[in-house]
């Protein structure tokens, strides 16, 4: 099947040789509520990951802790075996104890189980990004990055990310390994973590915005974002999403969902090209 949209975004050097579309796909929302157990219809979750791969998106998040272990089995079915351009990026570093219930856990010898875990789920002999999903107050920065550092030596994992930190965290952690890319939550109505985006930037680290449409009131008849929306011909939901790619050569968007449809609708956003009124009335809000 041929589409018009194959490089969502632009591409971005990933680790500085793996290239991937910018506007890549989370697949947190393949599984059951809470983030917990099977999803509702595991065949439509499978079609909504061909679809992805269909329309030339290549970059794929996941993480062990997405049922757990649920998203990562639901890609290999779906994908496996996997084009040559396809870059999976899974983390660890969390305990599900059930929905919607996070525990970090950074021992060494606990994240080694789960990248060789991770490996045998998805059918790999080689993870592209392992992102440390959170740094456990309780371990020692240097024990957690160390140990994937070695599984890096080992040739497990190829490049090595971080999730929700600040700069201080980052400098810390690159002490020990080479840092690649921050999964930070961050959204046209949530931006907390400009600091750490403006830090990305300037040490052309990825950016990964978790959660990166959310419009809320912004999408209220009469505002701003319905009114460029109208302008645009497009959903509030694909501003947002093009609001996020202008904003950053950096900024690598994941946006999940569990419709053909949807996913239809996000990949289209990378073609909207705002205008530079449009940019700043949304950077505005």
């Amino acid at each position: 099947m041929t589409d018009t949209q194959t490089t969502p975004g632009g591409i971005f050097q990933l680790g500085g040789d793996l290239p991937v579309h910018r506007l890549g796909y989370g697949a947190m929302q393949l599984t059951g509520r809470g983030v917990w157990g099977e999803p509702e219809d595991r065949e439509g979750a499978k079609a909504v990951l061909r679809r992805a791969v269909e329309l030339g998106v290549n970059l794929i998040d996941t993480a062990d802790s997405y049922g757990p272990y649920v998203s990562e089995e639901i890609i290999r079915e779906a994908l496996y075996p996997y084009p040559d351009d396809l870059v999976i990026a899974t983390k660890g570093g969390f305990v599900r104890t059930g929905p919607d219930k996070w525990v970090p856990l950074g021992r060494p010898e606990y994240l080694r189980q789960e990248v060789e875990m991770s490996l045998r789920r998805l059918g790999l002999e080689r993870i592209d990004l392992y992102q440390l999903h959170r740094i456990d107050p309780k371990v020692p920065v240097a024990d957690q990055l160390g140990e994937l550092a070695a599984l890096q030596r080992e040739g497990k994992i190829r490049h090595i990310g971080l999730s929700e930190v600040d700069e201080s965290q980052i400098e810390e952690a690159a002490k020990t390994a080479d840092i690649v890319s921050v999964q930070n939550l961050y959204n046209l109505t949530e931006r907390k973590h400009e600091a750490v985006l403006d830090y990305a930037e300037r040490k052309g680290i990825a950016f990964i915005p978790w959660f990166p449409i959310a419009t809320g009131k912004l999408a209220e008849p009469g505002g701003t974002l319905e009114h460029a929306a109208k302008e645009h011909k497009a959903a509030p939901a694909q501003l947002a999403l093009a609001w996020l790619l202008r904003r950053s050569p950096v900024m690598l968007p994941i946006p999940g969902t569990r419709s053909v449809a949807h996913l239809e609708e996000n990949v289209a956003a990378a073609s909207i090209s705002l205008t530079d009124e449009d940019f700043q009335a949304l950077s505005a809000l």
